[in-house]
């Protein structure tokens, strides 16, 4: 309840509310596991971890992974391939917010989506290794020649070594992270070590359920929000909050993804810092 709440005051009112709108199936897709450090770098293909929203291409739509339609403009996917394909909206870094803000609307604004690109980094159900499907994925980008259809850069790096510079060159300028993606893996979809993210820090979702007011430049906002963990602890988050969130935060009952630095003896998270409001549809 709490998540269809979230996503209905986005985008003002539901899709499945709208007359003869039949709701898309659920894609199954690939989901990533945590990094371990007992790979063998030089298998695997590297590329950025992008803030974006996760898309499903059918062929014919743009579907959220949880399985909303996506009111994507028709001159945007004018041109996209009627092979399935699976990437992120992606305005660019630190803007998952607004990204989340323009996608969710049930009617497009040209204006907005011109600024957003689609970036692919796999092909669903295509044959052979991960390697052979990025040459196909190359050669689809090149043939469709749409502006708003992007291959995800997809490199290589010879040791841990250089893998952890990269993240730390890339966490720099802004970025969320590493995707890690075996060479020769097959498609598949689910929880899968084929492909692996990598992050300098943790990430999980937390309820608000209250706020503490804000004090000097941020008087008459809020200061921090009160949030509670799945195992009912308790804590305030003030870092990584923008004025606009200050002016107008989450709503008490919505779910918040926050960053943080392992926990301290007490179970709390350390350098606790708001990424974003929690992506619900």
């Amino acid at each position: 309840m709490i998540k269809k709440l979230i996503f209905t005051l986005l985008i003002g009112c539901t899709l499945c509310c709208c007359p003869g709108y039949a709701a898309p199936a659920k894609p199954d897709l690939l989901l990533a596991e945590v990094y371990r450090d007992n790979i063998d770098v030089q298998q695997y293909w590297v590329s950025e971890k992008l803030d974006g929203v996760r898309a499903f291409w059918n062929g014919k739509q743009l579907i959220s992974r949880g399985g909303q339609l996506i009111a994507a403009p028709a001159w945007f996917v004018a041109h996209f391939p009627t092979q399935k394909l699976d990437g992120e909206l992606w305005l660019g870094r630190n803007a998952f917010a607004e990204t989340l803000s323009i996608v969710s609307k049930a009617t497009p604004v040209d204006s907005e989506w011109q600024q957003v690109a689609y970036y692919i980094f796999e092909l669903p159900d295509a044959p052979g290794s991960f390697s052979e499907r990025i040459t196909l994925m190359q050669q689809l980008v090149l043939q469709q020649n749409s502006p708003y259809l992007k291959l995800v850069p997809q490199f290589r790096l010879a040791s841990k070594k250089q893998l952890q510079a990269k993240l730390h060159e890339l966490e720099q300028v802004g970025a969320e992270g590493l995707m890690l993606h075996h060479q020769d893996a097959a498609y598949t979809t689910g929880r899968s070590n084929a492909l692996l993210k990598l992050k300098t820090y943790q990430d999980t979702e937390a309820e608000v359920i209250g706020y503490r007011p804000g004090k000097g430049k941020y008087q008459g906002m809020v200061g921090a929000l009160v949030v509670k963990m799945p195992d009912g602890k308790t804590f305030a988050i003030g870092s990584g909050l923008t004025d606009a969130l200050r002016q107008t935060p989450p709503e008490v009952g919505s779910i918040i993804t926050y960053r943080y630095n392992g926990l301290t003896k007490h179970g709390l998270p350390r350098f606790a810092r708001f990424l974003r409001v929690h992506q619900t549809f």
